[in-house]
């Protein structure tokens, strides 16, 4: 479904992308992995439009996302749900509104009709009893899965998540997961994770690929990767402070 070629992007004199290429499949739950700072975000940013590369091409159904201009940009990230870190609740909004929102802004459905919709969602993620509350009054797990649920609502195509899990607890963690593994063999949308948390992306996706110096260094299945030799690959999946990847 989706495409990076060759992306390449800098900061200044930092390098953060050198030459990065991979394809994701169609329905699939694809991960992309690696050490804080190795540019998964921006790389995210780029997929879906909000930073552009220095060189590269976002190929999606033959169309290259770089050369688009905005509004037919617009058109295409109405195929998109995204998942930001911590949510990216409105704070005016309560949940109900929060997960309306993009209903409301992209389609012409009727109120009852998006109020039913809400409601389905809600319901998925556990928060049916929790839309009248507002971002402030939810805790770190409950604004995630609100988020989750505003993601999926316009029943989207391609779902990005950028960290679905951080700053969470074992228990809420698993919770999560298990509504991305959930919600996906509901419908079988395209899913595109970036995380370093390596165990539970192991138990969820059908592909994980390594980010290292700005290029892609290992892909493959889940348990491909856990029986990898390569000594890049052993280092990031045990976590071990020796070998080829140094710490600034």
């Amino acid at each position: 479904m989706i495409e990076v070629e060759n992306v390449h992007k800098r900061f200044n004199h930092q390098k953060v992308l050198d030459g990065t290429s991979f394809r994701i499949n169609s329905g699939s739950v694809t991960s992309l992995m690696g050490r804080s700072g190795a540019g998964k975000s921006v790389l995210l940013k780029i997929m879906i439009g909000l930073e552009k590369p220095d060189s590269g091409a976002i190929w999606l159904d033959g169309k290259n996302l770089v050369t688009l201009n905005l509004a037919q940009l617009n058109k295409i990230r109405v195929r998109f749900g995204i998942l930001f870190q911590e949510g990216a609740l409105f704070d005016s909004l309560n949940v109900r509104e929060n997960v309306a929102f993009p209903l409301k802004e992209r389609t012409k459905l009727s109120d009852r009709q998006i109020s039913e919709m809400v409601d389905d969602h809600l319901e998925q993620v556990g928060l049916l009893n929790h839309g009248e509350k507002f971002p402030s009054e939810l805790s770190g797990g409950m604004r995630k899965r609100a988020g989750l649920a505003r993601a999926l609502v316009t029943k989207p195509d391609l779902v990005f998540f950028d960290e679905p899990t951080s700053g969470l607890d074992p228990i809420t963690k698993s919770t999560i997961y298990r509504l991305i593994q959930k919600t996906h063999a509901q419908r079988e949308m395209t899913y595109v994770i970036i995380s370093h948390d390596i165990r539970g992306v192991m138990d969820i996706s059908d592909e994980i690929m390594v980010l290292n110096d700005g290029q892609i260094v290992a892909k493959g299945k889940p348990e491909e990767l856990s029986q990898s030799v390569d000594p890049l690959v052993r280092q990031f999946l045990t976590g071990s402070p020796d070998g080829p990847i140094k710490i600034d």
